[in-house]
């Protein structure tokens, strides 16, 4: 596997301060999975009374971890939950021996944590077609179950990486009838990413009460919002799983409440954001904006060809303002389009305008723009009321770099 040496250049100056959330501990180890000296499994081990959401890959070929959890949520809350993550090995392509596996690893994780085996939810990430060696993870699993703690969940992000050169968190508070509710949420991920779920792998932890049918609900549309709504190269994972547990340790009920929404979508687009910044050879954060499609989903659409375009990404690493790349995405998205009413903005510089080349187009101006870290496309398609804003990186050597030897 490519050694990942060289942090981001997007990447935040540090991880954040996560606060301890009330009825979850977390731990981890090296069980050499597949990477050696360095930790690669995770345990969190959450209180009864937990209610878990979660939200899933809708790729054909999901990996046994995903189909197992996606049979066992909404159990019952009034008894504990377990969550293992392992890295470096997807457990996906694996057949009977990728449920084995999970069968395995669930089986050990309630022995050892006395949670109920219905309860105990896995992730596997890593390199797909191999069978995971889930020997060494069964083996740690004392270790994790001894050293749980509330204020791990920092190197918990750092077990779960892969090709990430950094780890990610995120965090809110929301003062709910005069309380205080925290919201702690970790991820992973920085190649093949283009969910049509979550995304990756992710996990956010509250010490909110929340109600288990509405928190799925919450979870799912807010993914729709953030998730569903970057890219990093247009490959949609086998193994991507968005987890979230809510302990309930507060008392604070804050199912239905819009500041605890508003907060958890915060943290949930923060830790969306950070996975395109660390998007494997990324330079470049890039928003692609479109209005006036003919429907919101149009202008996802229409959003999604613009972010997933090679010619693009590409224009955009190399600095060049390339408009006419925005136009042949457009285009060839599949959702309506006139060319005649399209306009396209790098920035605040109008460089296209209804059709045409903007009259006051100066190159030097977007060439200038191009040179930010931070970039912004706007597209007004000229059809509709239609919006819909999604976040991409660009495409430089350093993901061929990455992903050419990965198994190797």
């Amino acid at each position: 596997m490519a050694n990942i040496t060289k942090i981001s250049p997007l990447a935040p100056a540090s991880f954040p301060d996560l606060p301890a959330i009330k009825g979850a501990r977390f731990a981890t180890v090296e069980a050499g999975v597949r990477y050696a000296g360095r930790t690669d499994v995770m345990l969190a081990v959450l209180d009864p009374g937990t209610t878990i959401a979660g939200v899933f890959t809708r790729s054909s070929t999901r990996a046994a971890p995903v189909l197992d959890c996606q049979t066992k949520l909404g159990g019952a809350p009034d008894q504990s939950a377990a969550i293992l993550v392992n890295s470096g090995n997807a457990n996906a392509f694996t057949g009977k021996h990728g449920v084995a596996s999970v069968k395995a690893i669930t089986q050990a994780v309630a022995q050892a944590t006395g949670t109920p085996e219905g309860r105990v939810f896995t992730s596997s990430t890593g390199v797909i077609g191999e069978a995971l060696p889930h020997d060494r993870v069964v083996a740690k699993l004392d270790a994790l179950n001894s050293s749980l703690s509330e204020t791990a969940i920092e190197a918990a992000a750092q077990a779960i990486m892969t090709t990430d050169t950094f780890a990610k968190g995120a965090k809110a508070s929301v003062t709910i009838d005069g309380q205080t509710v925290n919201i702690a949420g970790i991820a992973k991920g920085s190649g093949m990413i283009a969910p049509d779920m979550a995304t990756m792998l992710v996990y956010v932890f509250t010490d909110a009460v929340y109600d288990q049918g509405k928190l799925q609900t919450l979870v799912a549309g807010l993914s729709d919002k953030t998730f569903n709504c970057i890219t990093v190269d247009s490959d949609t994972s086998t193994s991507d799983s968005l987890l979230m547990a809510a302990t309930g340790a507060s008392r604070v009920d804050a199912t239905g409440n819009g500041d605890f929404a508003d907060a958890l979508h915060a943290v949930m687009q923060d830790l969306a954001h950070q996975v395109v910044k660390d998007g494997e050879g990324a330079t470049k954060f890039v928003e692609i904006a479109v209005t006036g499609a003919t429907s919101d989903k149009d202008a996802h659409t229409h959003a999604m060809a613009i972010a997933n375009s090679p010619l693009v990404k590409t224009a955009i690493a190399g600095e060049d303002p390339n408009w006419g790349r925005v136009v042949m995405a457009v285009g060839k998205s599949g959702a309506p389009a006139d060319r005649d009413t399209l306009s396209i903005w790098f920035g605040d510089v109008l460089v296209a305008d209804k059709g045409w080349v903007s009259p006051d187009y100066v190159e030097a101006d977007a060439a200038a723009l191009m040179k930010e870290q931070d970039i912004k496309v706007t597209v007004d398609i000229g059809m509709g009321d239609g919006s819909a804003t999604v976040w991409t990186c660009d495409l430089t050597h350093g993901y061929i770099e990455i992903n050419a030897d990965y198994r190797s």
